[in-house]
């Protein structure tokens, strides 16, 4: 049996042409009880390699290197070294090993999450991806890593880059329902609903054989998302999805369908029934802010209902429709239901008359909008 020296060798002699790299990679796969048997000399070893030009070798050690348990201490300098070999890599060379390069950025996603810093995973992940894609239709194994970055350390635009790509070819089913999990929580995070629900709807209705826990979280956003985007929720689900899903899906979910039962008969009583009765619940999935803000957004439908059928009407007469506990709060909801151009209407501050218009630039004005903007920012410095 050789020696990591020899093995290093090798690797810096057989890195230049496509036949010595296959004849590499057969050596480095006879050569994987060695790196893994003494990875102390590890390091050392990296330190000779250029991680652009021996690509695959560096590749070998490295996941030798990060396969076994290291100190606090360590994590720090190991993610900035696999950062670095992300950042140099030769996309050609690491496409041969793809499941060492998988598990070489899963550690880098561990140790910045350890470290509680996920924004140092963000970059070298998105690199990665772009390294280890055959095509931007392709969904790697590193994309639902990459997004959940994303989503701890809040860079929702950087996530929301790999997301309008057509998804032809997924390494493993997991990685699908997670992609879509993921993204629709970074498309809610930058309030773009109708992308957010798209990415939800294809995690509940992809094809599974047996109930996915993934499915059954993105279902819960979904119906939520659902209230708070349309207003509505409809509990058929479309033809081609799974048996399992139809069959298991509203079982797991009941205190959401409930939620949505009771959001579609406007009262806004028996919502908070269901809503203080499954809180605990709802606090549990994480999902307790999405539940609070389906709940407001009734509140929304029904001060709109209302411009349907009155001209005129005062914040008391509003507050007491919609039950809300005083005039200042529905005057609170109809500003900011102004500013969100869902509604069109003025106030009267003199008598607290709202007054309900068919046309938007009848309140455009600049008195109005800073009207709107300086109430807006009284009620929030008092909230």
């Amino acid at each position: 049996m050789g020696t990591v020296e020899v093995l290093v060798a090798q690797i810096q002699g057989l890195s230049s042409t496509a036949g010595d790299i296959s004849r590499l990679h057969t050596i480095l796969k006879q050569s994987e009880e060695l790196l893994h048997s003494d990875t102390a000399c590890l390091p050392s070893a990296l330190a000779q390699l250029d991680a652009s030009k021996h690509s695959l070798g560096y590749l070998y050690i490295l996941e030798a290197y990060t396969s076994v348990p290291i100190s606090q201490e360590q994590y720090s300098s190991t993610a900035l070294t696999i950062s670095r070999f992300l950042s140099s890599c030769n996309p050609e060379q690491i496409r041969l090993a793809p499941e060492k390069f998988v598990s070489v950025c899963k550690r880098l996603k561990d140790q910045v999450v350890l470290l509680e810093a996920p924004i140092r995973g963000v970059a070298p992940l998105l690199t990665a991806i772009r390294k280890l894609q055959i095509s931007s239709e392709h969904l790697t194994t590193i994309h639902p890593e990459f997004l959940l970055l994303c989503l701890l350390a809040k860079c929702y635009k950087t996530g929301r880059s790999i997301l309008d790509n057509d998804i032809l070819e997924v390494d493993q089913p997991r990685d699908l329902f997670l992609y879509c999990y993921y993204g629709g929580m970074i498309c809610i995070g930058l309030k773009l609903f109708p992308k957010a629900l798209e990415l939800l709807h294809n995690a509940v209705t992809s094809p599974m054989s047996s109930m996915n826990a993934i499915a059954v979280e993105a279902y819960k956003k979904y119906i939520l998302l659902s209230l708070i985007y349309n207003g509505q929720f409809s509990i058929s689900l479309p033809k081609y999805t799974s048996s399992v899903a139809q069959r298991n899906l509203k079982i797991f979910c009941q205190p959401y369908i409930e939620l949505a039962n009771s959001y579609s008969t406007g009262n806004v009583d028996e919502l908070d029934t269901v809503f203080q009765t499954n809180r605990e619940k709802f606090e549990n999935d994480n999902n307790l802010g999405l539940v609070k803000q389906a709940v407001s957004s009734l509140y929304k439908r029904n001060i709109q209902r209302l411009t349907q059928t009155y001209l005129t009407l005062s914040l008391q007469d509003i507050a007491n429709s919609v039950k809300l506990n005083s005039p200042k709060e529905a005057e609170m909801h109809v500003l900011r239901m102004i500013q969100d151009g869902e509604i069109f209407a003025t106030i009267n501050q003199k008598d607290g008359m709202v007054s309900f218009l068919e046309d938007s630039e009848q309140y455009k004005s600049c008195k109005m909008v800073e009207h709107i903007d300086s109430s807006i920012q009284r009620y929030d410095v008092c909230d």
